[in-house]
């Protein structure tokens, strides 16, 4: 069960409380002067790392994740890559494509 910190509304005096997550503040009573009139604080904390920090199962999963998304990507053509330059004039005259002259296609 956690820790909270709280602040009597009338007497002004601050308490910790062992409660259930569950548990509201306004239940609380103050052990100074019995009031149920509790306000729950935000409390701080800090953390330190001692030694090397040694990634956990979940922390391997998601960069074995990643890793597998990265290549699975860097297979796929870019989305707004540059554009292949057509085909040259004269490989299309041969292939049924449009005529290289629009004048000699009026059939004069």
């Amino acid at each position: 069960m956690p820790i909270y910190e709280y602040r009597c509304g009338q007497c002004e005096k601050q308490f910790e409380a062992t409660q259930s997550v569950h548990a509201r503040s306004e239940d609380t009573v103050c052990p100074f002067c019995q009031a149920q009139q509790a306000t729950r604080l935000l409390s701080q904390f800090a953390s330190k790392v001692v030694g090397t920090h040694k990634p956990g199962f979940s922390e391997m999963k998601a960069y074995d994740m990643l890793n597998e998304r990265t290549d699975k990507f860097s297979k796929l053509p870019p989305v707004f890559g540059k554009r292949t330059a057509p085909p040259p004039m004269d490989a299309t005259i041969g292939s049924g494509g449009p005529p290289s002259n629009p004048t000699d296609s009026s059939g004069s």
